[in-house]
C-alpha cells in the first residue's frame, strides 16, 4: 500500500496541480483523436511539440473523416471521454481526464507489483522493495505519458497488470489461480492489440504463457492455457494486419530512408543491387510526412509504385544479411535509445504556463535520469545482460523441477520472455520502421530491463534467486 500511496502522490502532482504537465503531441494523436470523436480547435499557433495541449473539441454530430483504428487504447480514451461529459463538458475535452483514467488504473496494477513482491513477510527489506518500485514506476518519465494519447501509456499499465499476475501465482499469493491467470491473458491481448506495432510482443507473451503449464494440479485445465496463448497470437496477427495502407507505407519508407540510407558509404549503388532505383538514395532522412520541401514526395504515386512496392520487410531483411555490419550500427543507435523512454524534442508544458516551448519537466526523475547517464547504449551490452538474466534463471528454474516446485519456473519464462523482447525488438524495429521515433518504438525493451532488475533485486534481498522454497524471505 505504501508504493501505491506514494505513486499515487507522485501523479497528482504532475497530473493535475497547475501548471498540469503531459507530453506534446509529435503528430501521434492524428488517428487517436479521430477515432475517438475529438479534434484540435483551430489556433494561430503551431500544436505540435512545442507545448502540452490541454483542452480538444468534442465532436457533436458527425464524424465526416470515416477513421476508425480499432486498438485497446480506445477503451481508455472513450472511458476519459464518457467521465468528461458527465462531469466537466459535453464539447470540450480536458486532457486530465485522461490522466485520470490512466493514473486510476496504474495505481492499480502498482498495487498488485508490490504485492507480488513483498508478500508474504512484512520485513525492513521489504519496504525497500516497495520504495524501489516507487522510484523506477513513479519515475515522471513514464508518468508524464498518462496526460497524453500516446499509447506507450496503455502498454505500461498492461505490462505492469501481467507481471504482477505472473509473479502472484510464483508466490502463490492467492488459493485460487484462476483469477490471476485471467489477469494475465486479458493484459497479455490488450498490450499486444495497443497499436500494430504492439504485435511483436506476441512472441514473448506467447513464451511467458508456457510457464502456467507448470501449475500444479492444473492438468486438466491446460487446454485453456493453450486456449489463452492462442488467443494472444490471434489478436498480435489481427493488430498487425490492421494496419491502413497508408501505415504501412510510412513504416515501409521510414525503414527504407533511416535505416537502410543510414550509415551508408555509397547507398545508389547498395540499393541499385536489391533491383531499387538508385534515385531514391535522395531521401536519406527524409520523414514520410513531410513538413518542408524534399527531393523526392514520400506519399506520392511515383513512389508508391518504385519503391515501397518493392522494399518490403523480405527485401530489408535480404538488403541487411547482406550488410551485416551496417545493422549492427543501426542496431548501436536504437540500444542508445532505450534509456529515452519518452519521445524527443517535446515539451512537458502546456502554453501559458510560463515555461519556454519545448521545455522539460525535471522532477521525480532519479532513476531514468541515473539509467540514462550510466547505461552503456550498446546493443552487444543488450544481448549480453538478456544471456546472463536469462541463464540465471534457468538455474532456479532447473532446481525447481528437480525439487518439484514451480516458483522458478514460473520466473524463468517469465525473464526468458521479457528477454527475447529486449533482443527481437530493436532488430524487429529496424528492420520494419528504421531508426525513426526510436523511443516510443522501443518503449518495450527499457521497460522489459526495468521489471527484470526489479525481480533480480527483490530475488538477491529475499535470498530466492536460485534456491526457492515456496517461503519467500523465511531465511533471516
Amino acid at each position: 500500500m505504501l508504493a501505491t500511496i506514494l505513486v499515487g502522490i507522485i501523479c497528482g502532482i504532475i497530473l493535475f496541480i497547475p501548471p498540469i504537465n503531459g507530453l506534446a503531441d509529435s503528430g501521434d494523436f492524428y488517428n487517436t483523436l479521430l477515432s475517438n470523436g475529438l479534434y484540435r480547435f483551430s489556433t494561430h499557433y503551431n500544436q505540435y511539440n512545442d507545448f502540452v495541449i490541454k483542452k480538444f473539441g468534442i465532436l457533436q454530430y458527425y464524424n465526416e473523416n470515416h477513421f476508425y483504428t480499432v486498438s485497446s487504447q480506445m477503451i481508455f480514451v472513450r472511458l476519459a471521454v464518457f467521465l468528461n461529459k458527465l462531469f466537466y463538458s459535453k464539447t470540450v475535452f480536458d486532457i486530465r481526464f485522461m490522466g485520470l483514467v490512466n493514473s486510476s488504473f496504474y495505481l492499480g496494477g502498482i498495487y498488485l507489483l508490490t504485492k507480488s513482491l513483498v508478500t508474504p513477510i512484512r520485513k525492513i527489506k521489504n519496504y525497500i522493495i516497495a520504495l524501489l518500485v516507487v522510484l523506477i514506476f513513479g519515475d515522471a518519465a513514464y508518468i508524464l505519458f498518462f496526460n497524453s494519447f500516446y499509447s506507450e501509456a496503455q502498454m505500461l499499465i498492461f505490462t505492469v497488470y501481467l507481471f504482477a499476475a505472473i509473479m502472484s501465482l510464483a508466490r502463490n499469493i492467492y488459493q485460487r489461480h484462476w483469477p490471476m491467470i485471467g489477469v494475465f491473458f486479458l493484459n497479455a491481448i490488450l498490450l499486444v492489440t495497443t497499436k500494430p506495432a504492439s504485435a511483436s510482443l506476441t512472441i514473448s507473451l506467447i513464451l511467458i504463457s508456457i510457464g502456467l503449464l507448470f501449475l500444479p494440479d492444473f492438468k486438466a485445465r491446460r487446454m485453456a492455457i493453450i486456449f489463452g496463448s492462442l488467443l494472444i497470437f490471434m489478436a498480435g496477427t489481427g493488430i498487425y494486419l490492421s494496419a491502413s495502407p497508408e501505415t504501412r507505407d510510412a513504416n515501409n519508407f521510414e525503414s527504407f530512408a533511416h535505416g537502410v540510407l543510414l550509415d551508408n558509404s555509397d547507398p545508389t549503388t547498395q540499393v541499385e543491387k536489391g533491383g531499387i532505383n538508385g534515385q531514391f538514395a535522395l531521401s536519406r532522412g527524409d520523414n514520410y510526412y513531410i513538413g518542408s520541401y524534399t527531393a523526392i514526395k514520400p506519399s506520392g504515386k511515383y513512389v508508391r509504385k518504385n519503391l515501397l512496392r518493392k522494399n518490403g520487410i523480405g527485401w530489408v531483411t535480404r538488403y541487411y544479411l547482406g550488410n551485416p555490419k551496417q545493422l549492427f550500427q543501426l542496431l548501436n543507435v536504437a540500444a542508445s535509445n532505450i534509456t529515452s523512454i519518452q519521445p524527443a524534442n517535446i515539451g512537458n508544458y502546456p502554453r501559458g504556463s510560463g515555461h519556454k516551448a519545448l521545455s522539460r519537466y525535471k522532477y521525480f526523475m532519479i532513476y531514468s535520469s541515473m539509467v540514462r547517464f550510466f547505461y552503456p547504449g550498446k546493443y552487444a551490452f543488450d544481448c549480453l545482460m538478456a544471456l546472463s538474466a536469462t541463464m540465471c534463471y534457468a538455474v532456479g528454474g532447473y532446481l525447481d523441477i528437480k525439487g518439484h516446485r514451480y516458483h522458478g519456473i514460473l520466473r524463468f519464462f517469465l525473464v526468458l520472455g521479457l528477454m527475447v523482447a529486449v533482443v527481437y525488438i530493436p532488430i524487429y524495429t529496424i528492420v520494419t520502421a528504421g531508426a525513426s521515433d526510436l523511443a516510443q518504438r522501443l518503449f518495450m525493451v527499457g521497460t522489459s530491463l526495468n521489471l527484470t532488475f526489479l525481480l533480480f533485486i527483490t530475488d538477491i534481498l529475499n535470498h530466492t534467486l536460485w534456491h526457492t522454497d515456496g517461503k519467500v524471505g523465511d531465511d533471516d
